[in-house]
């Protein structure tokens, strides 16, 4: 598969059991034509990457130093494959959540894996702010009919959250560490 944004093609090679099988989902897309790229740089966390969309478009986009991440072993080598057809120098590491990285990043965007649960996305969200620098920034999509507004809610004690953009029923929630 291959998509376009603001003109520009990226390649996209993907898998069944590696979302998004279909190419570059609805959601995926309104998080990349909204994050402010601008202002994106320093260290960026893509997690749960699965075929790598997310840390391919900012790596091509921005002067970030991008580390992708994702469970599924199916996921990273398909990244992986998807970085060297995009010619971009990024790192994709096989890790369960949060625990197989080191250090703090600046900015972690994702498009979180739904399925696993409201608990787990939950932790997933919340587990970001230990893995942010002071006034890191967390930038995420989710659907307002699987929770979206109920995730905001539920981690408005870390963040500072901001509802970015809204479209057809999708959310694009901006928050930033609440030190």
């Amino acid at each position: 598969h291959s998509f376009f944004i603001n003109n520009k093609k990226y390649v996209l090679y993907t898998a069944p059991g590696v979302f998004s099988r279909s190419g570059l989902d609805f959601g995926t897309r309104l998080l990349l034509e909204t994050i402010p790229l601008e202002r994106i740089k320093g260290k960026v966390l893509d997690i749960g990457c699965g075929a790598g969309p997310i840390g391919i478009f900012v790596s091509l986009n921005t002067e970030a130093n991008v580390v992708m991440s994702d469970v599924n072993e199916a996921a990273i080598e398909l990244a992986k494959i998807n970085l060297i057809k995009n010619k971009v120098t990024a790192g994709a590491m096989l890790s369960d959540g949060y625990k197989d990285l080191e250090g703090k990043f600046d900015f972690i965007i994702t498009n979180p894996p739904i399925r696993v649960g409201y608990k787990k996305l939950l932790d997933l969200i919340r587990g970001a702010r230990e893995y942010l620098s002071s006034n890191g920034e967390l930038y995420y999509v989710i659907r307002k009919k699987q929770g979206g507004e109920r995730l905001v809610r539920d981690t408005d004690d870390i963040f500072d959250n901001e509802i970015i953009a809204k479209k057809k029923g999708y959310l694009i929630v901006k928050g930033v560490v609440n030190d």
